[in-house]
């Protein structure tokens, strides 16, 4: 039996400041990391199950991520998970796959990342591009198959428990300011006479105003906020490991950035020629690379763009777009997947590729980027302010989607019952994701093939 452990063997820092677990007084003591190839073995053991049981959206995937990550493996801690977290917020792109790659990265370097990357959206993907090629209705998007109708509220159940996971975080200036982006999105989302667009600009908008506010209170003798730790001088080993482990050069990472910058001017300048208006590959890949680089809000923001870019084009009809939306809706993984089905619906195999390139590469492009500069600035007093205000806003819009998905998910007593199960499992008996999916699915199921508590609330 291997006497390694299975986590870093690294102090973890307590709130204080001290470090004393593993009873070392000091991060100097112990500076023993496991080999490369056995973290890259954590991420394979992790993360091939994970792209089949992530149902329920990109929020209820932060929910499934942070109990499977942070509360059962411990591979970083609360604190680092909600700040990658913030960071994905705040860039364009799935949110969802961004922590991914990132907690991945974090843990086995570029190399980890990019596979969790392709584990948590295979089962998607090939299932997106298979019904895209072929162009045949598998899901009414009015009538779900019964055994789908457990599965987004066991999902919503676990988001719940995200949410309250992240509350313990706050002091009282950040419950404010995540009081304050939880009803701004909240009245977005429900009110049926603002334009859904304005989460385009709303939400990247209240990101930079509570890192503002944040950065300013900081300064101050008397802060608002109480979250404010001072950096102390000195070599801060989680930061140096941490540093080491992600394995990408601050310089490597600006050039990951301008790499990102030359292909969006690339795609603006092909958008202005007669190439962009002829179609073809080049046209998707330039469309879906664009998208993918102004959207902020997640799946459920891209797929309304997206709309307008492949339908109103000709590229694919609408009742071949809401079939894949449907289908996108009813698969784990994220919405972006559904890149794949209009690729594949328009140019076959190597269109389906070419859209799932082009949507996903400017998020995951960027969150590399910021990884580097992540490690090394996050105890940097200005930088640990923003980061504050970042992660105080992005919990406020984990509280929305609750209200907003539990309003959407859980609307029968069957659904009801499927909800309270997997959060009983959950929160009462700590049962992995997974289970907790897979319980409240199966009860879902049964009552729905039953035709006990169908009706509506």
């Amino acid at each position: 039996m291997s006497l390694l452990p299975t986590h870093t063997l690294l102090p973890q820092k307590n709130l204080d400041g001290s470090y004393d677990k593993f009873g070392v007084s000091s991060p100097g003591d112990l500076q023993v990391d496991e080999p490369w190839i056995s973290r890259f073995k954590d991420v394979l053991s992790k993360f091939w199950s994970l792209g089949f049981i992530a149902f329920g959206g990109p929020q209820a995937h932060i929910a499934i991520l942070r109990d499977e990550l942070v509360i059962k493996a411990n591979w970083i801690g609360e604190e680092e998970f909600t700040e990658l977290f913030a960071i994905g917020q705040g860039l364009p792109g799935p949110t969802s796959t961004q922590l991914v790659v990132s907690c991945a990265t974090s843990r086995a370097g570029p190399i980890g990342g990019v596979v969790a990357l392709l584990m948590w959206n295979m089962p998607g993907l090939i299932v997106q591009t298979t019904c895209g090629v072929l162009v045949t209705s598998f899901i009414d998007p009015d009538s779900p198959p019964f055994y789908l109708a457990g599965l987004a509220p066991a999902a919503i159940a676990l988001l719940f428990k995200a949410a309250y996971g992240f509350s313990g975080q706050l002091d009282r200036c950040g419950a404010m300011m995540a009081l304050c982006s939880c009803v701004v999105s909240v009245i977005i989302a429900g009110d049926e006479v603002i334009d859904k667009g304005v989460c385009q600009w709303v939400y990247p908008l209240l990101l930079v105003l509570g890192s503002l506010f944040c950065l300013v209170d900081s300064k101050r003798e008397n802060p608002f906020g109480t979250t404010y730790t001072k950096a102390k001088p000195g070599w801060d080993s989680d930061s140096d490991l941490t540093f080491k482990r992600i394995g990408i050069p601050l310089w490597v990472g600006a050039l990951i950035f301008l790499l990102w910058a030359c292909v969006l001017a690339g795609c603006l300048i092909i958008r202005a020629s007669e190439e962009g208006e002829k179609g073809g590959f080049l046209a998707l890949f330039e469309t879906m690379f664009r998208v993918g680089s102004i959207i902020f809000g997640g799946g459920q923001v891209v797929l309304p763009m997206l709309y307008g870019e492949v339908v109103d084009t000709g590229w694919i009809s609408s009742s071949t777009f809401y079939q894949g939306f449907a289908l996108a809706q009813s698969l784990p993984g994220p919405l972006f997947n559904f890149s794949s089905f209009v690729g594949g619906a328009y140019l076959g195999v190597g269109g389906a590729l070419i859209a799932y390139l082009g949507l996903f590469g400017p998020g995951v492009i960027l969150i590399f980027a910021m990884m580097p500069f992540w490690s090394k600035m996050r105890h940097v007093n200005w930088f640990k302010a923003v980061l504050v205000g970042l992660a105080n806003t992005a919990i406020g819009f984990v509280f929305a989607a609750c209200f907003l998905m539990y309003q959407n998910a859980v609307t029968s007593a069957a659904s009801s019952t499927a909800f309270a199960v997997a959060g009983v499992m959950a929160m009462v008996y700590k049962f992995p994701a997974p289970a907790c999916i897979f319980g409240g699915g199966v009860v879902g199921a049964l009552l729905n093939l039953a035709e006990l508590g169908q009706k509506p609330y």
